[in-house]
C-alpha cells in the first residue's frame, strides 16, 4: 500500500522526466533547409538598448551591413544613463530615446517603438537584442517566413561557443542549446508552436500592433508567444535563421539564470495547468504537449529534484518500507534522459561543451543549488535587470535556459 502511495506521489516527476526525454529525442533530427519567399515591403529591426554604449557600436556595425537595402533599423535607447543614443546616431539608423523610471523593461521599450511606427507602419518587425549578431540570410529568412505564414517566426537563439570559458559556463551554454534548438525543434513537431525567446523574433505588423507589449514581466517574450499561440498565431521555428548572443562569465551567469528561471517558473505555474486542461478537454494533443512542456523545469533543477527523489526512494526501499519499484522507475527514466542528452551533445553540442567540461555535467545542479534556495526564500525577481557580459557588455533580458 505504501509503495502505491509513493508511486502516486512520484507520478508527476516521472511524467515530467518522460516529457523532457521525449522532447530531446524528438529534437535530435535536423530539419532540411527550407527556402522562404523573399520578404515584401518594409521590415524594421528594433534593438531595445539600456546602457549599451560599450557594445551597441559593434552590433550596429555588423547589422547595418547585413540589413543594407532590405531592412530598416530602429534603436530604442531606453532609460539610458550613458552614451548609447549618441553612439547609435553615428550609424545610419533611426534612434529614439525613452525616459520613464516607473515603467522599466524591454516590453515597455518595444511598446514605445511601436507607437512611433504607427504613423507609417512596416509590413513586419524583427526584435533583436542589442548585443546579438546575425546575418543577412537570417534576417531575410525570418521576415520572409513570417510574412508567408502570417505568424510569428523565431530564429534559433544560441550562445556563442566559448571553449576557453570555465566548465560551468560551457555547461550553461550547452543547456541553452538544448532549450533553444533541440527542444524547440521538438515543440515545432509535437505542438506545432515554439516559444519566443526575445531576440531573433519576427512578427507581421498586425500581430505586433495588437500584442500586449507594455509589461515588466521578466519573461515577456515567452508570455507573448503563449498568448499569440492561444489566439491561433503559432510561432514557428526558422532553423535557417540563427542569432548569436555573447555568453556571460561565470559570476554573472548565475545571476542571469536566477532572473530568468524565477520568471519562467512563475509563468509555468500560471499557464501550464490551463493549457493542459484545455488540451484534455478539446482532445488536442498539440495543446496538451504545449502545456506539458511548461511543466519541465530548467535542466539543473530537474536533475536536483531527481537526485533527491531517487535518494529518498532508495532509502525507503533499503528500510523495507516500500519495494524497489519507485527507485527503479526513477533510475530508468533518469538513465533514458541522460542518454538522449548525451546524444544531443554528440550531434549538436560538441562545439559548445568540451569533453573535459562534459564530465563535470553532474556538478552543474550543485553549482545552481544556492540560486534555487534563494528563489525558494525570496521568489522571482520582479524587475528586469541588465546582464553583464565579459568586457563589461550587457544584454537587455536574461535568456531562457534548459
Amino acid at each position: 500500500m505504501i509503495t502505491i502511495v509513493v508511486l502516486v506521489l512520484l507520478a508527476p516527476l516521472l511524467l515530467i522526466n518522460s516529457v523532457f526525454a521525449l522532447e530531446v529525442a524528438t529534437g535530435l533530427a535536423r530539419r532540411r533547409k527550407q527556402q522562404w519567399p523573399a520578404p515584401l515591403g518594409r521590415t524594421v529591426v528594433i534593438l531595445p538598448a539600456h546602457d549599451e554604449e560599450a557594445v551597441i557600436g559593434r552590433t550596429l556595425a555588423a547589422l547595418v551591413d547585413a540589413a543594407a537595402g532590405d531592412f530598416e533599423i530602429m534603436v530604442v535607447a531606453d532609460n539610458c544613463s550613458d552614451h548609447t543614443a549618441a553612439v547609435a546616431r553615428s550609424f545610419p539608423v533611426d534612434v529614439v530615446e525613452r525616459f520613464d523610471q516607473e515603467r522599466r523593461g524591454k516590453g515597455f521599450a518595444l511598446a514605445f517603438a511601436r507607437d512611433r511606427m504607427r504613423a507609417n507602419p512596416p509590413h513586419s518587425v524583427i526584435v533583436l537584442d542589442s548585443d546579438c549578431r546575425t546575418d543577412r540570410e537570417s534576417l531575410r529568412a525570418l521576415s520572409g517566413a513570417s510574412q508567408h505564414l502570417q505568424s510569428p517566426a523565431q530564429a534559433v537563439n544560441l550562445l556563442e561557443p566559448a571553449p576557453s570559458a570555465g566548465p560551468l559556463v560551457q555547461v550553461s551554454s550547452f543547456a541553452f542549446l538544448i532549450k533553444n534548438l533541440v527542444r524547440q525543434r521538438a515543440l515545432q513537431r509535437l505542438a506545432g508552436s515554439v516559444h519566443l525567446t526575445g531576440t531573433g523574433m519576427c512578427l507581421p505588423w498586425s500581430q505586433f500592433d495588437a500584442a500586449d507589449l507594455a509589461t515588466a514581466s521578466i519573461v515577456e517574450d515567452m508570455r507573448l508567444g503563449i498568448e499569440l499561440a492561444r489566439s491561433g498565431k503559432h510561432p514557428r521555428l526558422i532553423e535557417d535563421a540563427v542569432v548569436w548572443s555573447p555568453h556571460a562569465d561565470q559570476a554573472h551567469t548565475l545571476g542571469q539564470r536566477s532572473r530568468w528561471e524565477g520568471g519562467y517558473l512563475a509563468l509555468a505555474r500560471a499557464t501550464a495547468p490551463a493549457l493542459i486542461g484545455r488540451g484534455l478537454a478539446s482532445f488536442s494533443p498539440r495543446v496538451l504537449v504545449a502545456g506539458l512542456d511548461l511543466l519541465v523545469p530548467p535542466l539543473a533543477l530537474l536533475a536536483l529534484v531527481n537526485i533527491v527523489a531517487l535518494g529518498a526512494a532508495a532509502v525507503l526501499a533499503l528500510a523495507d518500507i516500500v519495494s524497489w519499484l519507485p527507485a527503479v522507475l526513477l533510475a530508468t527514466i533518469g538513465c533514458v534522459a541522460a542518454v538522449v542528452v548525451l546524444l544531443a551533445w554528440w550531434r549538436e553540442g560538441r562545439a559548445f561543451l568540451s569533453p573535459s567540461a562534459l564530465v563535470r555535467l553532474p556538478l552543474y545542479p550543485l553549482w545552481k543549488l544556492p540560486m534555487y534556495l534563494k528563489l525558494a526564500r525570496s521568489g522571482a525577481p520582479k524587475q528586469w535587470q541588465r546582464t553583464e557580459r565579459p568586457g563589461g557588455t550587457g544584454d537587455e533580458a536574461p535568456p531562457p535556459t534548459s
